[in-house]
């Protein structure tokens, strides 16, 4: 079981819901190589589009990380949505037992980010493709007539 007490993890994630904060995505590391204890380690504001940008740049390839985004993507000409991202980051050089219990844990970290649209399961940089998952979040919000 993971420890998700942090209460700065709670406020980061009301912070990226809030539509009135310019923070559009937070990180949660463990706080050591053996410990079940998650930890708010970063935050930032770029703009929507950006956000997945933001969080490929700050993740190591040698830990497992949780991950929270903003996503703003143009449905037409004249609107755009924002949807959420939960992310699961396994690094390549991430030790195997913590490989084993990031999705054991992931389960406890979704009891506080709650409300979001896809998981996304990123392993190497290319996961986090803005395209790639724009075309994931039309396909999970319903309606889409435009062929996604």
């Amino acid at each position: 079981m993971a420890d998700v007490d942090d209460p700065k993890i709670r406020e980061a994630y009301d912070d990226v819901r809030n539509d009135k904060s310019e923070t559009t995505w937070m990180l949660m590391d463990y706080e050591t190589d053996r410990s079940d204890k998650l930890v708010l380690t970063q935050t930032g504001s770029c703009s929507a589009t950006d956000s997945l940008a933001a969080i490929r740049d700050a993740v190591d390839s040698g830990k497992a990380t949780f991950g929270y985004a903003r996503v703003q993507y143009a449905n037409d000409k004249e609107s755009t949505r924002e949807k959420f991202v939960f992310v699961k980051w396994i690094g390549s050089s991430c030790k195997i037992m913590r490989k084993a219990k990031v999705s054991v844990h992931a389960a406890d970290v979704k009891n506080v980010i709650r409300l979001f649209s896809i998981e996304l399961d990123a392993h190497e940089a290319g996961d986090f493709d803005y395209d790639r998952v724009v075309k994931r979040l039309r396909q999970a919000g319903g309606a889409s007539y435009d062929g996604v």
